[in-house]
């Protein structure tokens, strides 16, 4: 993810860049990092799991889901 799309992921969730570090569990800083892709002169890139998190928040998922929902979660992938 480029810090194009981050930045476009956010905006297109109407989430500023502090409410996008809430969600990601993350700093303000680091979704600053983010969008510019660089720290202090170096290369600053979205880790593979804070994109899968930008995939998961844009489905709807808040959190990751508990035993029993995990359970119903797999009785229905099962019946498909």
């Amino acid at each position: 993810m480029s810090p194009a799309e981050f930045k476009s992921w956010r905006k297109s969730l109407k989430l500023t860049q502090k409410a996008a570090a809430q969600k990601l569990g993350l700093k303000l800083r680091i979704i600053q990092y983010y969008e510019k892709g660089e720290r202090n002169g170096s290369t600053f890139a979205v880790p593979r799991s804070v994109e899968l998190a930008c995939f998961a928040i844009t489905l709807g998922v808040e959190r990751f889901p508990q035993k029993e929902e995990m359970k119903k979660f797999s009785k229905l992938i099962k019946k498909t």
